[in-house]
C-alpha cells in the first residue's frame, strides 16, 4: 500500500510544476498586497501569490516584468524511481491565503491541491527593518509517502534587463560576466540556464546582477550550516531572467514536512560587485568558519604565512626540488614546492594507488630532507575524493560500495585522462571507509616520508549521495561537510608535527576556511584553460575572507606544459617544457600583477632555472613582486580588502595562450588569442594598525604616471597623516595630508611595482 500510495500520484518522474494558467495579467494596485520599509518595496498577487512586484525604492526602479510571471516563487519537484523517461504534470492548488504578522511580514499559504489533499505549502517573507532586503523561508507539509527532489525557493520571474548588466558570481575565486544575457542566448543548450552547486562551485552563498549606474539585484542566503544548494539563473524567450535557488531536502519518504533551517536573502543594492561583497561581508564573517579560521586563530605553522614563493613542479624530485632549493637560494626568501606527478601511479589514473614513490622510496626521502635542509619545503598531491574504478586496489580493497551514489543508484564516475580512457569514481566523504583510507595516505605521506603536508585536489566540492547504506541523511543535507571537517581532524590526529605539516585544498569556499590552510585559487589565470570570453576573473572571495583564508597558485608559466612519463608514450609530444613563444610573456606578467595586487601567494608553475637567462625581465619581475610582497604582509596577507582608488588604467592588446596545463593533447597546440588588457593594477589592503596599503604593478614597457585622490573618511581614517611609497629598495616618505583629502601622484617604471601607504595620525 505504501508503494501505491507513493507512486500512484506520480507517473514516472513527476515534477509538480504549481502555476495558475487563467491568472490575469494586469493586475491593477487592489489585487496586489504590499510589504515596504522605505527601502524596497514587494508585493504579491493577492489571487494567486505570485510574486509580482520588486521595486527599489530609493531609486524608483521596478525590477519585474509583470506580465512575464507565469508561475508562483516556488516549485516542489518529486521524484519516481520507476523506469523509463521523465515526464512531468501539472498539479494546481485551489486555495491560497496571506496575512501579515506585521507590517514588515507577510505569510502566505497554497492549498487543495487535487489528488495531495494533505499537501499545504508556506512561505514567509520579512523585510529587513534597516537595509534593503527581504528573507525567505518555506515549509511544505503534507509530503508523507513522496520523494521531494527538491524545493525550488524562492523563485523569482521577470526580471528586466537592467542595461549595461554585469552578473557577479563567487565560482571559487570569482567571476565578472559582461552581457549575461547575451551569453545566455548565444548558448545552444535548449533551456538557456546556468547554475552553480552551493558549498562547491560556489565558495559563498550569492549571486548579483546589476547595472552599477542604476541598480541591482542582490540574492543570497544566510545558511551557516553548509546544507546542500543550488543558485540558478533562466532566460526565456523575451529576454527576461528567472533566478532561483534550489533547495535539496532529506530523500526520504517518511518525512511529513519540509522546513529549511535557512532563509534565502533578496534585495537591491546601488554599485558593483565590490558593494555586493561588502554587504555579503557584514554577514560572512561573523559566522562560525570565520570564528574558527585558522589564518586568523594562527593554527598553521609559521612557514606558511612565510612563503614567499610556490613553485608548482611536476616529476621526481631533481625537476621539482632541486630548481626550487635553486630559485630559493636567487631571491633570498622562502620558497616552497606544490608537487605533483610524485606518485606511483600515472596522473588522473589509478588513485589513489600513490605510493611508493615513482622515483623510489629512498632516493624520495633522501630528497625531501636535502631540499628541508636547505629551507624549502613540499607538499604533495593526493585527491581528496576519487579512486581510479580500474586500478587493481579498486577490487582488492572493496572500494565500490562506499562510493558516491547518484539519485538512481549510479556511481559518480568520470574519465578526466583522456590518454587511457580510464574513469576516477567519487568516493562518499561520509563513509568511515574513505576517511580512514585517506588519513592513512597522509600518514604515509608525512610520518613515513617526511613531506610538509598534502595538498587536497577536489576539497572544495561536495556531491550529495544517496546510498542508503553510508550511514549519513540521503540526498539533501549537510553531511559532506561537516564530514570533511571530521577527516582532516582525523589527519592531524594521525600525522606528526615533526615536518609542521599543512593541509591546502583545491578552489575555495567559505565552508572550509575552519579546515584548510591554504586554498588553490587558479582562475587568477582563468584565460590559460578557459580563453578569453567576456567572463572576467574578479577577487570576489577575497573581498569577503581575504584575512581569514590564504590563498595562492597560478598557472602561470614560461614554458609548455609537461607530460607524464607514465602516461601512453604514443601520445607523448616530442619536447615538452620548452620555452613558449615570447608573445606571451605579457600574459605571465599580467597573471602575477593580477596574484600580487589581489593579496594572494605568488607562484610560477613548471619553473626551470634556465629561464632565468632566457626570461630574465619575467622572473625578476616575479622575484620583485615577492619582496616587495614580502615587505607587506600586514597588508598581503592579514589585510581586509577595500575598493581601490579610481585610477587611470591604460590598456593594451597582447596575445594570450590557451594550452592545457597538460601537453600532448593528442596533436592540439596552443591556441591563441588577442586580448585588450590593463596595463596597471591595483588592490587596496587596510591593515589591523589602521593604515592603508596600495599596492601597484604595471606591466608596460613605458614609465606610467599615476595620480589618485581618496578621501580619508571613505577608509575610516583620521583627518590627517603621512604617505609612503614602498618598493623593494625600501621604504619613503612621499608627503601628508591633511583635512581629509589625500593626494598621491608617481610615476611608475616600466614593470615597476609598488605599495602606496597611508598612515594616518593617531
Amino acid at each position: 500500500m505504501k508503494e501505491i500510495k507513493e507512486y500512484s500520484l506520480l507517473i514516472m518522474s513527476l515534477c509538480i510544476i504549481v502555476f495558475f494558467t487563467e491568472c490575469k495579467s494586469n493586475s491593477s494596485p487592489g489585487e496586489i498586497v504590499f510589504i515596504e520599509n522605505g527601502k524596497i518595496k514587494l508585493g504579491f498577487e493577492k489571487e494567486t501569490g505570485k510574486f509580482i512586484s520588486f521595486s527599489d525604492v530609493g531609486h524608483s526602479y521596478e525590477f519585474i516584468e509583470r506580465n512575464m510571471v507565469k508561475g508562483l516563487p516556488w516549485e516542489v519537484n518529486f521524484h519516481s524511481s520507476s523506469a523509463g523517461s521523465e515526464s512531468s504534470s501539472g498539479i494546481f492548488p485551489t486555495k491560497f491565503s496571506f496575512s501579515k504578522s506585521n507590517e514588515l511580514t507577510l505569510n502566505l499559504e497554497w492549498e487543495g491541491f487535487e489528488g495531495m489533499k494533505e499537501l499545504k505549502v508556506k512561505a514567509e517573507v520579512s523585510l529587513d527593518p534597516d537595509k534593503a532586503l527581504s528573507y525567505w523561508s518555506i515549509k511544505a507539509e503534507g509530503i508523507k509517502g513522496n520523494l521531494i527532489k527538491s524545493i525550488d525557493f524562492p523563485r523569482i520571474q521577470g526580471i528586466k534587463n537592467l542595461g549595461d548588466e554585469e552578473l557577479a558570481i563567487p565560482t571559487w575565486m570569482g567571476s565578472l560576466v559582461k552581457n549575461p544575457r547575451e551569453s545566455l542566448a548565444a548558448s545552444n543548450a535548449k533551456v538557456k540556464r546556468w547554475s552553480w552547486s552551493y558549498p562547491g562551485s560556489l565558495s559563498m552563498q550569492l549571486i548579483a546582477l546589476y547595472n552599477p549606474n542604476l541598480t541591482g539585484f542582490y540574492a543570497s542566503c544566510n545558511d551557516s550550516l553548509s546544507f546542500a544548494k543550488d543558485f540558478a539563473v533562466t532566460l526565456d524567450t523575451l529576454n527576461t531572467l528567472e533566478y532561483k535557488m534550489i533547495n535539496y531536502p532529506t530523500f526520504d519518504s517518511t518525512l511529513t514536512s519540509y522546513h529549511s533551517s535557512y532563509k534565502a536573502i533578496i534585495g537591491s543594492f546601488k554599485g558593483d560587485w565590490i558593494t555586493a561583497a561588502e554587504l555579503y561581508r557584514e554577514w560572512g564573517t561573523k559566522q562560525k568558519w570565520c570564528d574558527n579560521s585558522r589564518l586568523k586563530n594562527e593554527l598553521s605553522p609559521s612557514w606558511l604565512d612565510s612563503t614567499a614563493l610556490w613553485i608548482w613542479n611536476r616529476g621526481k624530485s631533481d625537476n621539482v626540488l632541486t630548481p626550487a632549493v635553486e630559485l630559493k637560494q636567487k631571491l633570498g626568501l622562502p620558497v616552497n614546492v606544490f608537487w605533483h606527478w610524485w606518485h606511483h601511479c600515472s596522473y588522473d589514473d589509478y588513485f589513489p594507488e600513490y605510493f611508493p614513490p615513482r622515483e623510489g622510496r629512498k632516493s624520495f626521502k633522501n630528497a625531501v630532507k636535502s631540499a628541508q635542509e636547505e629551507g624549502v619545503r613540499c607538499i604533495v598531491y593526493m585527491n581528496s575524493i576519487q579512486w581510479g574504478d580500474s586500478s587493481g586496489s579498486w577490487k582488492t580493497e572493496g572500494a565500490q560500495p562506499y562510493s558516491v551514489k547518484d539519485i538512481n543508484g549510479k556511481m559518480r564516475s568520470h574519465a578526466y585522462n583522456i590518454f587511457t580512457g580510464n574513469s576516477l569514481t567519487n568516493m562518499c566523504m561520509a563513509t568511515e571507509f574513505w576517511k580512514n583510507k585517506y588519513s592513512s595516505l597522509c600518514d604515509s605521506a608525512v610520518n613515513v616520508y617526511q613531506t610538509n603536508g598534502v595538498y587536497m585536489d577536489q576539497a572544495c566540492l561536495s556531491r550529495m549521495c544517496f546510498d542508503k547504506s553510508h550511514g549519513h541523511k540521503i540526498g539533501g543535507g549537510n553531511y559532506w561537510v561537516e564530514n570533511f571537517g571530521n577527516l582532516t581532524q582525523q589527519i592531524r590526529a594521525t600525522v606528526s608535527d615533526k615536518t609542521q605539516p599543512i593541509l591546502a585544498g583545491e578552489g575555495s569556499g567559505e565552508n572550509w576556511i575552519p579546515y584548510l590552510d591554504a586554498f588553490l585559487t587558479l582562475p587568477v589565470s582563468r584565460e590559460r584553460y578557459a580563453g578569453v570570453t567576456n567572463t572576467e576573473t574578479i577577487p570576489f572571495f577575497q573581498a569577503v575572507y581575504h584575512e581569514y583564508a590564504l590563498t595562492y597558485g597560478s598557472y602561470s608559466s614560461l614554458v609548455t606544459p609537461p607530460y607524464d612519463e607514465l602516461w601512453p608514450k604514443e601520445y607523448a609530444p616530442k619536447e615538452t617544457e620548452q620555452l613558449l613563444d615570447a608573445d606571451f610573456n605579457k600574459q605571465f606578467l599580467m597573471e602575477q600583477a593580477r596574484a600580487f595586487v589581489w593579496g594572494m601567494q605568488p607562484t610560477i608553475a613548471n619553473y626551470h632555472s634556465f629561464l632565468n637567462s632566457e626570461r630574465a625581465e619575467e622572473i625578476n619581475y616575479l622575484l620583485d613582486i615577492a619582496k616587495l610582497r614580502y615587505q607587506a604582509l600586514k597588508y598581503l596577507l592579514y589585510g581586509e580588502f577595500c575598493r581601490s582608488p579610481q585610477i587611470d588604467y591604460p590598456e593594451e592588446e597582447i596575445k594570450i595562450s590557451k594550452l592545457s596545463i597538460y601537453a600532448g593533447r593528442k596533436g592540439k597546440s596552443v591556441t591563441t588569442f588577442n586580448k585588450k588588457v590593463s596595463l596597471l593594477y591595483s588592490g587596496t589592503w587596510k591593515a589591523k594598525d589602521n593604515s592603508v596599503g596600495i599596492a601597484l604593478a604595471s606591466i608596460s614597457d613605458d614609465t606610467l604616471p599615476v595620480h589618485f585622490s581618496i578621501n580619508s573618511e571613505d577608509y575610516k581614517l583620521s583627518d590627517k597623516g603621512k604617505i609612503y611609497i614602498r618598493t623593494t629598495n625600501g621604504k619613503e616618505l612621499l608627503g601628508s595630508y591633511s583635512n581629509g583629502l589625500i593626494n598621491v601622484e608617481i610615476s611608475l617604471q616600466p614593470k615597476g611595482i609598488c605599495i602606496v601607504e597611508i598612515v594616518p595620525s593617531v
